[in-house]
């Protein structure tokens, strides 16, 4: 099994408050989806003055260029929206981007890795672990 790391977990590494080196077996395949790159270059392009900019690119750069980025494809989209409508009939919500980022993951057959417990363990059948 492998791990999906979640923007919750990247925004700490982007920051050097996390060394993923601590915390991820070097065994084991680890992505990132596509909306979570998105996530990051937001912040980047968010960024207060140049230089934050600038530093902030550079990292966030490097971990899509490490990390490998799963694309949200048509057979993530039709388990997010299996996924949605399972939630939806249960009266449960969580924000569009988590949605994706756990579809991707039930795809991939990952588990999650987040520092985000309010969404990710609404999801039945994922293995949601917090860094």
């Amino acid at each position: 099994m492998g791990t999906l790391i979640d923007t919750s977990v990247l925004i700490p590494v982007e920051r050097r408050e996390l060394d993923l080196r601590q915390v991820v077996d070097v065994d084991e395949p680890l992505a990132m989806a596509a909306v979570t790159a998105s996530e990051l270059l937001q912040g980047v392009h968010a960024a207060s003055d140049a230089v934050r900019r600038s530093r902030m690119e550079r990292s966030v750069e490097l971990m899509i260029a490490t990390v490998r980025v799963v694309a949200f494809t048509l057979p993530i989209a039709r388990l997010h929206a299996q996924l949605a409508a399972e939630l939806e009939a249960r009266g449960t919500r969580i924000g569009a981007h988590d949605l994706m980022i756990a579809a991707t993951a039930v795809w991939l057959d990952y588990r999650i890795a987040t520092r985000d417990l309010r969404s990710f363990p609404k999801i039945r059948g994922l293995d949601v672990v917090r860094w």
